[in-house]
């Protein structure tokens, strides 16, 4: 199952390298184990063997005894208990001791010949009387046994060789050492799959960002990364900041094609808005080249219309010129301006202009806003021309303006026709015209530009037959009143 899983996976994936490591460190902490007790156990069970060794060296070297001493003891002691050299069975297998001359032969003592066990012992050891002096025990093997032998010298030249089988102690150790590398290699297994699972289910947050963003690529901007059912805090901290970005990329995308296809509208109507004064101007020099504006009446209604004409591209071209402008965020000159007597300036230019039109003006006294007083009068000015061209003339208009809160606000309020709904949210688009009524349909971008640039907003509050107010917010600044 691992293995197929790092196949698919991939051995240098992420899963796959933190389930290598988990293991490789778990088999590493086996390894140090499975070391330190073995050599721990080894110490411990050799320096008992070696604890008696030296005992039994020690004691038999305080007694100063020869070997024909030692023999003589060892025949008494066999008649005094009836027993015989013959019916003596061998010594055991696990402690030796053979006594040998100067010569490194083994000797009878204690009316035992030496067995094969003593004699391969005597063989074992080349210098018997090196061995007598080393402080610890020494390893030898006899017949392919391992042992621990010490040696004792005695008075008459004799050396008495002892030595302790060790070899249960190695058997000991292998199977302690088979169990160990068997339980380890469960546990590396166990260790494996777990650590297999658990990254599985911890990765499947990234996974999921993975399938997002593919889904992202291809065009699905809508999508998000779920939140799992328990995410840890640095991954869900991750999948919110990664919505986070989607959301602002999404929104980056589609104000990106909004703008584009505002751009390309707004060249269409900016063309065609050129194109119609032009293609009359065109016209008229062309009667005139041809000789067919004879007559002086005609020469004069044609240079009249070609200088409206003209007049219109101009305030056409002055617009977009001032489009442009606030697009670019310009530095407004700001300085405190009596915003009553700009708006009783603009009523009074409408009476002049329409006299017959009812207005009312509720701008008393003076009203100090710190701003641009000609991005003032612009707003003003295009609000009254927009009542002036798309109302009839004795429709009434309203213009008020009050100071609540720290803001200032403007109203130019009509009684006219009004506007549906899908026409006010349009209100705002440049070169946007309601029913394909007059004007260059730039009045409002531009009120609502220079109120973004004093930091306000404008509103519309209309309906079919109910009318058209338009509010202008505008933060007071140093007002006062």
């Amino acid at each position: 199952m691992i293995l197929r899983n790092c196949r698919a996976r991939g051995i240098h994936s992420l899963r796959g390298k933190l389930t290598l490591a988990n293991v490789a460190l778990l088999a590493l902490g086996i390894a140090v184990a499975t070391a330190v007790s073995l050599m721990g156990m080894r110490y411990y069970l050799l320096d008992q063997i070696d604890s008696e060794l030296i005992e039994t060296r020690d004691s038999l070297g305080s007694t100063r005894l020869t070997a024909r001493q030692i023999d003589s003891l060892g025949a008494l002691v066999l008649v005094r208990e009836g027993t015989f050299p013959e019916a003596q069975g061998p010594p055991n297998s696990d402690s030796l001791f053979v006594a040998v001359d100067a010569r490194g032969r083994a000797i009878t003592i204690g009316g035992f010949e030496p067995t094969s066990t003593q004699l391969a012992l005597a063989a074992a050891v080349d210098e018997p009387r090196s061995l007598t002096g080393d402080a610890d025990p020494r390893d030898v093997s006899v017949s392919g046994t391992p042992f621990r032998a010490v040696g004792v010298a005695l008075p008459d030249g004799t050396t008495i060789l002892m030595a302790t089988s060790t070899d249960a102690l190695h058997k000991g150790m292998a199977k302690a050492l088979k169990l160990d590398l068997t339980s380890g290699v469960l546990l590396l297994g166990l260790l494996a799959v777990l650590t297999m699972l658990s990254v599985s289910r911890r990765m499947r947050p990234l996974e999921d960002m993975v399938e997002t963003s593919s889904a992202i690529a291809e065009g699905d901007l809508t999508r998000r990364v779920p939140s799992s059912h328990h995410p840890t805090h640095e991954v869900e901290q991750l999948r919110l900041a990664l919505n986070s970005m989607l959301h602002q990329v999404e929104s980056a995308y589609r104000t990106r094609e909004r703008s584009a296809a505002q751009l390309r509208r707004f060249v269409a109507d900016a063309s065609h808005e050129l194109r119609t004064p032009l293609s009359a101007i065109r016209g008229y020099l062309q009667l005139y080249d041809k000789g067919m504006l004879s007559e002086p009446g005609e020469r004069k209604r044609a240079w009249d219309r070609m200088n409206g004409e003209a007049d219109r591209m101009a305030r056409l071209v002055d617009e977009l010129l001032m489009l442009a402008r606030l697009d670019q965020r310009p530095e407004l000159r700001f300085r405190n301006v009596d915003l009553s007597r700009l708006v009783r300036d603009a009523a009074e230019d409408l009476r002049a202009q329409q006299p017959g039109r009812p207005v009312s003006v509720g701008a008393e006294g003076a009203l100090l806003v710190h701003a641009d007083e000609s991005g003032l009068r612009q707003i003003l000015g295009n609000l009254v021309a927009n009542v002036r061209t798309h109302t009839p003339p004795g429709v009434p208009v309203a213009l008020g303006l009050e100071r609540e809160d720290g803001f200032v606000r403007l109203c130019v309020a009509d009684e006219g026709p009004g506007l549906d709904a899908e026409d006010a949210a349009r209100i705002f688009d440049r070169f946007f015209r309601a029913g394909g009524g007059a004007g260059s349909g730039l009045g409002m971008a531009i009120v609502q530009g220079l109120a973004s640039a004093h930091g306000g907003e404008v509103t519309v509050r209309t309906a079919p037959g109910e009318g058209l107010a338009v509010t202008v917010t505008l933060p007071a600044g140093s007002s006062g009143q």
